[in-house]
C-alpha cells in the first residue's frame, strides 16, 4: 500500500454560514480499508461526498488515483470541470448510500447493467455477465429476475453495492451502507463489505459499526466537528484513544 488512492488537502466546505468541513487532510493508500467514525454532524458524510463531487468544496483539493477531483488547473487558476468530465470521474469512483435507491420497475440484473451499458458503453452481453459474476459475489445469484420490492433490505443493499460495483471502480465508498437495515440484517452487508476488502479494494466507509471497524479497517479515523481529531490502526483509536472526544464517543457506542 504505497500508492495515494485519495490525497485530501486542506478541504472545506460550508452550507451558508455553517462551516461543516474545517481543513480536512487525509491520505488513503490503495487497497486501504479507511473507517471514519464520528458523532451526526462532524462532517463525515460530507466529506465523502466530496470525495466523489457531489458537493463542491469551497477550499482546499482532492485528489483520486493523482487526478485533481471537480477542478482542473488551467495556467495557475482553478476551474471547475464540465458536466460530462465529472461525469467521467466519477465512473471510476463507486458509491453505495444509506438508502439503496435502486429502480423499482427494473429487476436486480437490469439495475446492475444499467449503468455500465448506458454510461460505460458495455456491450449488454458482457454487462450481463458481469452483473451474474457480481450477484454471486454477494449471494443473490438467485435474484436476478427479482424486482426491488420483492428483496429484504439486506438484500436491496448487497444489490447496490453490486451495482456500484459493476463500473468496476478503482474507489468504494460507503455512507453508513447498514443504517437503514433492521439490526438482524445488518450482517449479510457487512460480510459482503468485508469479501471486497479481503480483495484488496480501497474503501473509504463511514459506519457506526465499531465490530466492523475493529475486524476490518487498516486505519480508523475519526471526525469532530469538520475537523479529523485522531487517526491511527483499529487497535490504537479503539481501545486506547488519545484525544479527549474520541474517548467520550466511544464510550457511548461501546
Amino acid at each position: 500500500m504505497t500508492t495515494a488512492m485519495v490525497h485530501a488537502a486542506g478541504v472545506r466546505k460550508s452550507f451558508g454560514h455553517l462551516e461543516v468541513l474545517n481543513g480536512i487532510d487525509l491520505d488513503v493508500a490503495s487497497g486501504e480499508v479507511v473507517v471514519v467514525l464520528g458523532p451526526s454532524g462532524s462532517g463525515k458524510s460530507t466529506f465523502l461526498r466530496c470525495i466523489n463531487h457531489l458537493e463542491t468544496i469551497d477550499g482546499g483539493s482532492i485528489h483520486v488515483d493523482g487526478e485533481l477531483i471537480g477542478f482542473r488547473a488551467d495556467g495557475g487558476r482553478v476551474r471547475h470541470l464540465r458536466k460530462r468530465e465529472i461525469t467521467r470521474q466519477r465512473r471510476e469512483i463507486g458509491m453505495v448510500f444509506q438508502q439503496f435507491n435502486l429502480f423499482p420497475h427494473l429487476t436486480v440484473l437490469q439495475n446492475i447493467v444499467e449503468a455500465p451499458t448506458g454510461v460505460r458503453g458495455e456491450p449488454a452481453g458482457k454487462a450481463r455477465e458481469h452483473a451474474r459474476e457480481l450477484l454471486r459475489r454477494v449471494g443473490l445469484e438467485e435474484k436476478a429476475s427479482a424486482y426491488p420490492r420483492q428483496l429484504s433490505g439486506g438484500q436491496q443493499q448487497r444489490v447496490a453495492i453490486a451495482r456500484a460495483l459493476a463500473m468496476r471502480p478503482k474507489l468504494m465508498l460507503f455512507d453508513e451502507p447498514t443504517s437503514a437495515l433492521d439490526p438482524e440484517l445488518v450482517g449479510e452487508v457487512l460480510t459482503t463489505m468485508k469479501s471486497l476488502a479481503d480483495d484488496g479494494l480501497t474503501m473509504v466507509v463511514v459506519t457506526h459499526e465499531i465490530g466492523f471497524a475493529r475486524e476490518v479497517a487498516d486505519r480508523v479515523v475519526f471526525m469532530d466537528a469538520g475537523l479529523i481529531v485522531e487517526s491511527g490502526p483499529p487497535s490504537k483509536v479503539l481501545e486506547n484513544p488519545a484525544n479527549p472526544r474520541t474517548k467520550a464517543f466511544l464510550s457511548k457506542v461501546l
